[in-house]
């Protein structure tokens, strides 16, 4: 993961009483600088780790985005990548769905796992952790996600880390939005890119082998199945063996 100097790319002025502040600021124009060139929402997520883990000492950083009613784990700062997906909460339900329930930053010092509203997790094992820092994601008055940053000892949370952290949730809120509003319009095209190719396929083995759409559809099935190839991978190899055999054709018709 990202290190503190990675983000606080240009010299400090020298100006020693205003040290932290110039700092901050930089942090979070160079995070912003960041995330402005991060094309799609796993860079974007990436970059929220690294920053997180930058400026708070943790254990372990995760990032929930909200789909539907639920927060799903998005990324994570921890030895256990496994996790990420599966696991998830409801609005509501543990700290993680409170703080999206109140929107409202939670810093636990200590004692952070016997919390009331603490909720475990059987896909992390690292459950048992003392500190506790999260805080929502927001894009206007609407909540994106939540971050979380943990620490297995307990850990005093300054006023500077929470509001960074915060501020933070407010920065990222929009470009999380934006990369994942570009990858849901690339994983569409992508969709009506294959159909295009698997129609134009079909049509060419109604042609070649006289039999019906479906059939025709059928025979790509079976071979995406038995070859574990993508229905639009059997489709491309269609389509371009023909462009082939045409071009063949069109060789010795020439020659003749």
């Amino acid at each position: 993961m990202g290190s503190a100097s990675a983000f606080l790319v240009l010299d400090a002025p020298d100006r020693p009483i205003h040290k932290d502040k110039y700092d901050d600021v930089t942090l979070l124009h160079t995070m912003a600088s960041r995330l402005a060139e991060s094309t799609s929402l796993t860079e974007v997520l990436k970059e929220v780790v690294d920053c997180v883990s930058s400026v708070v000492r943790c254990d372990s950083c995760f990032v929930y985005l909200l789909e539907g009613e639920e927060l799903i784990l998005r990324a994570s700062k921890n030895s256990h990548q496994e996790g990420v997906g599966p696991v998830k909460t409801k609005v509501g339900q543990g700290v993680t769905g409170w703080l999206a329930k109140h929107r409202k930053p939670v810093a636990i010092a200590g004692g952070a796992y016997k919390d009331p509203r603490f909720q475990l997790f059987n896909g992390l094992p690292e459950d048992r952790f003392e500190g506790f820092l999260s805080v929502p994601v927001l894009t206007g008055e609407r909540l994106v996600g939540v971050i979380n940053s943990q620490n297995r000892a307990e850990h005093q949370y300054s006023e500077r880390e929470i509001s960074l952290i915060a501020t933070l949730g407010f920065l990222v809120g929009a470009e999380i939005e934006r990369a994942r509003l570009e990858t849901e319009n690339a994983v569409l095209l992508d969709k009506l890119e294959a159909r295009t190719f698997i129609e134009r396929a079909k049509g060419i083995l109604q042609r070649d082998l006289k039999i019906s759409e479906d059939a025709a559809y059928r025979v790509m099935q079976r071979e995406s199945q038995e070859r574990r190839r993508s229905m639009k991978d059997i489709a491309e190899a269609v389509i371009m063996s023909d462009g082939l055999r045409t071009s063949a054709s069109t060789v010795s018709k020439a020659r003749d």
